[in-house]
């Protein structure tokens, strides 16, 4: 592989485990909120239903065809009335509630330190992320990782979300560099991938549940330690 100067990455699903602090939250407010008093009896199916109705709606979000604030009550909204729940209060408290427990959590992918730790001894690190605005850095800050980049680009700030090219443009324009001299590392195949290569950059997929891999996707990992040795 060739010589970079600039590695972005990913935050959510990619360093900072999204799926492991969600479920542990969504069990907190599952317990908080009592819903076992409104019928839902298993807190594992409201989480699965939740994280299907969760990614629905990110879809829809970096689609632009949903707004940041629907899609925070949306998906519990959504999640209740699977089960015949239907309580929009209810759902408003839950979305606040995630929002103040979940960046808090602290689960990062294995070897996710170890892996940063090595990279920022050989190239300027950065991080872009489609998340939200208030949440993003909290998370960045709790799991211990910020002194490892020197650009944190957050969809919000920058005013554009991955996959449009912009984001990524001024994510070059900002460490200093060319296209050409940077590499994206995501989870995502259409935001991260398809996005950094559209802007052309070049790109790695995080893939640690195996997946099958588009063929658009000139190269993956499934552990962030392989990074290691391709770069």
């Amino acid at each position: 592989m060739k010589k970079y100067k600039a590695i972005f990455f990913d935050l959510d699903h990619t360093l900072w485990d999204f799926d492991l602090n969600s479920e542990e939250t969504i069990a907190e407010i599952f317990h908080n909120q009592k819903l076992e008093q409104l019928g839902i009896t298993d807190p594992q199916l409201f989480i699965k239903e939740y994280k299907e109705v969760n990614k629905q709606m990110w879809d829809l979000y970096n689609e632009n065809r949903i707004s940041k604030e629907f899609l925070r009550s949306g998906r519990f909204r959504m999640a209740l009335n699977a089960f015949n729940v239907s309580n929009d209060d209810l759902a408003d408290t839950m979305a606040s509630e995630y929002l103040k427990i979940c960046p808090q959590k602290t689960n990062l992918f294995p070897g996710a330190i170890d892996t940063l730790d090595y990279l920022s001894q050989k190239y300027s690190l950065h991080v872009i992320t489609n998340g939200f605005l208030e949440v993003q850095y909290t998370k960045i800050k709790n799991s211990g990782i910020g002194k490892y980049f020197d650009h944190i680009h957050i969809s919000e700030e920058i005013g554009f979300k991955k996959p449009e090219p912009e984001i990524f443009h001024f994510a070059v324009k900002q460490a200093g560099t060319i296209h050409e001299n940077c590499i994206m590392i995501g989870d995502n195949t259409e935001t991260d991938i398809a996005g950094a290569q559209n802007a052309g950059i070049d790109h790695i997929l995080f893939n640690p549940h195996r997946l099958e891999v588009p063929n658009f996707v000139n190269q993956s990992v499934n552990s962030l330690t392989e990074l290691k040795i391709l770069l």
